[in-house]
């Protein structure tokens, strides 16, 4: 266990050293990548969504790519087309930009409604249909999305099935003062992801990610977890709530940072600590709202339901 969860951690240090972000995004980030899940970042413009991206890119290693969602966007710009080839005879498949082991999918709510559903089977399957064939995408496969909830002009905000989709959501907020000024002097303040080295093999990718579900998850924790989960569903102001599979995600991301912190078992506090990236963009909430001002109220209302729920002990 020491060795890849060692790896984790220096992929962690690294992010740290080289963004202004704080290491709490940080660490969900790569938590996320460890539990085998996806990655939404939701924050204003200018803050470092993208570059989070790129660096996690370049720390893991692998084949990645970066598609720029725009409102003309189709399908098969995504998943790829079939071309008919003189030389054979045949139609020959051209995969598209899915097919990469880290794929940055940058301002995904750009996207019309029927290009985001072609990133639904990507993500949940792992594979891709075009014409009847069904393709698998290289493993690991792990979509880091950004979107951006103030500038609603011409966007298209994404389904509850596929915010289902996303492990973890989080934002950046603004950096610190000190961060901030640090950022302004470095010498490489225009591309600072060029100072970090690959940290890991994308081979240890699938070690890793099989030694976190090794990770123990005693009954009183899965009975915490199903509590806080239920909890979201009868609570005033909240009109849907966490589904099944937010349940199973937070199990997973629990397991991911008791990994990284050393351990082969789960705490209450591995739980605690991640319930607000992992549920709170789930809910529907019964006055929405739009923005950023949404999800804002439903970390809240996560944050209220993990202080009134009794922590079993250890």
């Amino acid at each position: 266990m020491t060795a890849t969860s060692d790896a984790l951690v220096r992929i962690a240090d690294a992010l740290e050293t080289a963004l202004a972000c704080s290491r709490e995004v940080i660490d969900v980030a790569v938590t996320t990548f460890a539990a085998g899940g996806h990655l939404l970042l939701e924050d204003v413009p200018g803050v470092g969504k993208t570059t989070l991206a790129r660096a996690m890119s370049r720390a893991i290693g692998g084949e990645s790519h970066r598609i720029q969602f725009t409102p003309d966007m189709l399908p098969s710009d995504l998943t790829g087309v079939n071309i008919y080839s003189q030389n054979t005879g045949r139609f020959e498949f051209h995969p598209g930009p899915l097919f990469a082991n880290i794929v940055i999918a940058d301002e995904i709510n750009r996207a019309n409604p029927k290009t985001q559903s072609a990133m639904l089977e990507a993500m949940n399957e792992g594979q891709i249909s075009v014409d009847g064939e069904t393709y698998p995408l290289p493993d690991p496969y792990f979509v880091v999305a950004t979107q951006n909830p103030i500038e609603l002009e011409g966007t298209y905000p994404l389904p509850e099935a596929q915010l289902d989709r996303f492990m973890a959501c989080t934002s950046f907020g603004y950096p610190t003062y000190d961060a901030e000024k640090t950022m302004l002097t470095a010498t490489d303040w225009a591309n600072p992801v060029e100072r970090l080295d690959q940290i890991c093999e994308v081979s240890q990718a699938a070690d890793i990610r099989a030694a976190v579900r090794k990770v123990t998850l005693s009954d009183a924790v899965a009975a915490y977890i199903a509590t806080l989960v239920r909890a979201t569903r009868n609570h005033d102001g909240i009109r849907y709530g966490a589904s099944p599979r937010a349940s199973l995600y937070l199990a997973a991301m629990a397991r991911a940072r008791a990994f990284i912190a050393g351990r082969d078992y789960v705490l209450p506090d591995d739980v605690s600590a991640l319930a607000v990236p992992v549920l709170a963009h789930r809910l529907v909430l019964d006055d929405a709202g739009f923005g950023s001002a949404t999800l804002d109220r439903s970390r809240a209302l996560i944050a209220d339901i993990v202080a009134a729920t009794a922590v079993p002990r250890a």
